[in-house]
Parts: structure tokens; C-alpha cells; sequence
């Protein structure tokens, strides 16, 4: 299946390429757009970026996986992204993260039946100081329990 930018993407990627000394400087502001388009990087979305910027295939690989914001595979509609690292897990994330895997029936990195969720297990989120954290998307929620947990899934259930 092949990937193409949209034309109002590749106006933003005109604009995101006028920012940086070099195109390939422009790696990280050009998947997430692939990604926000797409729904997650997939080959054919590499192979576009890679042509765009006028580099490797195997280079955009490398960015792809090495950061954990870029899916190299379908996720669902709601990304939840569950902190683990030492300031969570002092603060119950591990009961966080369990209790998310019970109510959804999914493990890490998997996407329940309708696609409406999907469970990522990460490490640091940066939010040390309000775990702990989980994001859904791009939307942080902190100070949590196991109830505050539960309203927002019930939230997110409610908008599909």
C-alpha cells in the first residue's frame, strides 16, 4: 500500500524544513506528521520520509526505532502510556499499569478487539514529581489511583 503526504502535509513539511540547517535535521517534526497521518510508521511511510528528506531508508528506520513515540504498528484510538520508571513505580505504578491491563484485557504494546484502546508500558514521562502518570495520546494524567484510573477509561469509553 502506498504513502503520500496530503498536500496540507506537505505545505507543514515545507514549513518544518525551513527551520533546520539540513532536511535530515528534520527527521523527528516529519514522522511525527507521517505518524499523525497514518495512524502509526509504517514501511511505506519510512520510504516517503526517506525520499523527502533525501535520505536513507535505513536511516529513518534508526529514528523510528529508537524513540518510543513512533508505533511501528497500528495502536489504538487512545494510546496509553503507562510510567513505570522508580518515581512511579515507589508511587503504585506497577498497580497502575496492572490494573490498566485487567480493565482492557490487553497486555503491552497490544490493541483491544473494537480498537477503541491500546497499552504501552514506558519509562520515564518526566512527570516525577505527580506520579504517578499515565498519557492517553497526548494528554497526561497524574496523581493517580486506581479510581481516577478507572474515570478515565470510563471517559475515553464514553467518546467512541
Amino acid at each position: 500500500m502506498e504513502f503520500k503526504f496530503t498536500p496540507e502535509n506537505l505545505e507543514k513539511i515545507k514549513d518544518i524544513l525551513k527551520k533546520y540547517p539540513t532536511k535530515k535535521s528534520a527527521i523527528m517534526p516529519v514522522l511525527y506528521l507521517g505518524q499523525e497521518q497514518n495512524g502509526w510508521i509504517s514501511t511505506e511511510v519510512m520510504t516517503e520520509i526517506a525520499s523527502i528528506l533525501e535520505i536513507t531508508d535505513e536511516e529513518v528506520l534508526g529514528v523510528v526505532t529508537f524513540y518510543t513515540m513512533f508505533f511501528e504498528k497500528p495502536m489504538g484510538k487512545n494510546h496509553l502510556q503507562v510510567c513505570t520508571n522508580v518515581s512511579c513505580m515507589l508511587r503504585g505504578g506497577y498497580d497502575i499499569y496492572n490494573h490498566v491491563k485487567e480493565e482492557l484485557g490487553i497486555d503491552n504494546m497490544e490493541v483491544t478487539e473494537d480498537g477503541n484502546f491500546s497499552l504501552e508500558e514506558v519509562e520515564c514521562m518526566g512527570s516525577c514529581g505527580t506520579a504517578p502518570m499515565i498519557a492517553v495520546n497526548e494528554d497526561y494524567y497524574e496523581n493517580l489511583n486506581k479510581e481516577k484510573v478507572n474515570e478515565i477509561i470510563e471517559s475515553l469509553k464514553n467518546k467512541s
